[in-house]
């Protein structure tokens, strides 16, 4: 089955660098980035001010010996700098590598980090706190030394820089000459303009190659069913990583493609972190919101208490947008009622998919829904094919935003006979008569298994429905039951749910609980278990009823594979990483700490 749009798809931007050409000489005043500096100065860049910036450090970068063989890495997170960096980069054909931070700041082993840089083998690295950065970029001189590189990189920084590193106001303050414009002149849309590594969750990071055609066709697409991107210039807060295809391609370039506003967010879905989102959001009114489950998730409870806070976030707001992960339906109900009060009406909650190989966006949704789950249809120029894969179809991809390849050159396993992308994603047709009304998500081929009884579990849809069952506890769930007589499940919870409840058990508010002590506290013991078995109740066989849970106190681990800084939970690494608990879950004379659920 072949799903495609009957409208062409038209015209498109040769580069990202037209984009930025266009509005310096249409809007050279108006602003396109602003952050919050670390002194807590607010700083803003025009589209006149960045297209100069952008060209100085093109040629400063082209004068430090960048090239398509010699690209810049980035390794920290969203802000000003990074921005025109990367911009700089592509305009002159030098790809662009932003890496997840986590790599750097998270991992202990660094090993990622390693992996990356020594494949990439870049000419230049940016890190913009040179102290913070201090072992990542020690790392990436000692892959040189190690002889995958020709030669040291050069360290970029903004603020506390190492010895030898260079400050990029200064480059971006310097000349720029004839060169840059050879080399923006000579791009074309088969130019690599970035390499994304994909999360590595099944092993080693691996190099996407985004060519411009890729990333300007997906935003040709995207405005082909979002017309009101075109009719006024999109604002939005946004935290998402760029090092990310959601926050880096889908969301940075809609901006630049249109003459939009970005406010950096400094923000995370994190505790300590989400109070810096807050306080964006109070300073500047989005027209488009994008975030993950997670990131609503913990947003939410402000929204809900704060009155001016609301005003705020909904003024101008044409759309609510979820992505990366699958919205649980109690969260939905939550985001309508919320702007319910805030409007008078709901906000369109809408939601797309794709992955890093399709730049990303392969279906969208641009109708009203009335609830979570369909991720939409493909836009113009795109096809997306659903093929059996034993009982279930997998989506696969193909238009002019999918990748070409790797950086290691394999793509064999990667593209189909009839040259479509396979994602591994699963999917289904929200009604099998009518194509028009969208496609259903299904999850991962990879992540289902059967029951001793040879019956399938259908992981991703199980997992929306515990957790939202079990609201506001938990965080997210792994589902287990492997060829086992029954299906379980590990639950990672959420601290400030479980603290609400065991302040409510108690009768007092509990603040500054460890996770340690919330996990087994009866309250949070005796909401999940109740409500658990009303799930169960409503369930009408054993692939949908959970037996047994057990509440994990490690949270999930970047170095294990187990969860991307976008909040995405991989299934199998959890379960490979923790395989004695899950073997501790299911032993036949349940454990103390074991929640045993009836069925």
């Amino acid at each position: 089955m072949v799903l495609a749009s009957p409208v062409p798809l038209g015209d498109y931007a040769r580069c990202v660098g037209d984009w930025l050409e266009h509005w310096a000489s249409a809007a050279p005043e108006r602003v396109f980035l602003t952050e919050r500096a670390p002194d807590g100065a607010l700083v803003a860049v025009t589209f006149g001010e960045a297209r100069e910036r952008v060209r100085a450090l093109a040629q400063a970068l082209l004068d430090l010996g960048l090239s398509p063989e010699r690209p810049l890495a980035l390794l920290s997170d969203n802000d000003v700098h990074h921005a025109l960096l990367q911009l700089a980069a592509m305009h002159v054909g030098i790809p662009a590598v932003p890496v997840s931070p986590a790599y750097a700041l998270m991992s202990r082993d660094l090993e990622k980090l390693r992996h990356i840089l020594g494949v990439v083998r870049p000419g230049a690295v940016f890190a913009a706190d040179g102290a913070a950065f201090a072992r990542a970029l020690g790392a990436a001189g000692e892959v040189s030394s190690a002889g995958r590189a020709a030669r040291a990189p050069r360290l970029l920084t903004s603020r506390n820089a190492p010895p030898g590193a260079l400050s990029v106001d200064a480059l971006g303050a310097g000349p720029h000459g004839e060169a840059v414009e050879r080399a923006f002149r000579a791009i074309t849309p088969d130019t690599v303009a970035k390499i994304l590594f994909t999360s590595g969750s099944t092993g080693a990071p691996k190099g996407v190659l985004n060519t411009q055609r890729m990333l300007c066709s997906n935003q040709a697409m995207i405005a082909a069913l979002w017309p009101f991107l075109r009719a006024r210039p999109p604002v939005t807060v946004d935290w998402l990583p760029w090092s990310h295809t959601f926050g880096g391609n889908h969301n940075f370039n809609m901006f630049l493609c249109h003459g939009g506003t970005l406010h950096v967010d400094s923000g995370k879905p994190a505790p300590g972190l989400v109070e810096r989102t807050v306080a964006r959001l109070r300073e500047a009114s989005s027209t488009l919101y994008f975030n993950v489950p997670r990131g609503y998730e913990m947003l939410l409870p402000y929204l809900e208490a704060d009155a001016a806070l609301r005003e705020v976030f909904f003024r101008d707001l044409d759309a609510l947008f979820y992505a990366a992960a699958a919205l649980p339906q109690s969260l939905w109900e939550r985001l309508e009622a919320v702007s319910r009060r805030a409007r008078g009406e709901a906000v369109p909650l809408i939601s797309a998919w794709g992955a890093t190989e399709t730049s990303p966006m392969a279906t969208c949704v641009h109708f009203p829904l009335e609830r979570a789950g369909n991720i939409g249809l493909p836009p113009p120029g795109c096809e997306i094919r659903l093929a059996p894969v034993g009982d279930r179809l997998e989506i696969r991809v193909r238009g002019p935003q999918v990748t070409p390849g790797y950086l290691d050159g394999g793509r064999e396993d990667a593209f189909d006979a009839q040259g479509f992308y396979r994602t591994g994603d699963a999917a289904k047709l929200a009604d099998p008569q009518a194509p028009e009304l969208g496609i259903l998500f299904d999850g991962r081929i990879s992540e289902n298994f059967k029951l001793s009884s040879g019956t399938w579990v259908a992981v991703g849809e199980l997992r929306v429905a515990l957790v939202a069952a079990a609201s506001p506890a938990v965080q997210d769930a792994v589902i287990t039951g492997h060829d086992r007589e029954e299906v379980g499940a590990l639950l990672f919870l959420s601290a400030a749910g479980c603290a609400r409840l065991a302040s409510e058990g108690r009768g007092r508010e509990v603040r500054g609980m460890p996770m340690g002590e919330l996990l087994r506290d009866e309250g949070v013991r005796a909401h999940v278990r109740a409500a658990l078995q009303a799930h169960n109740q409503g369930c009408g066989g054993s692939s949908r009823r959970v037996g047994r849970v057990l509440f994990l106190e490690e949270p999930p681990s970047i170095d294990g594979g187990e969860i991307t800084d976008k909040g995405y939970l991989n299934q199998r690494a959890v379960l490979t990483r923790r395989a004695a608990l899950v073997e501790r879950l299911h032993a036949a004379e349940p454990a103390e700490d074991v929640l045993v659920i009836s069925t």
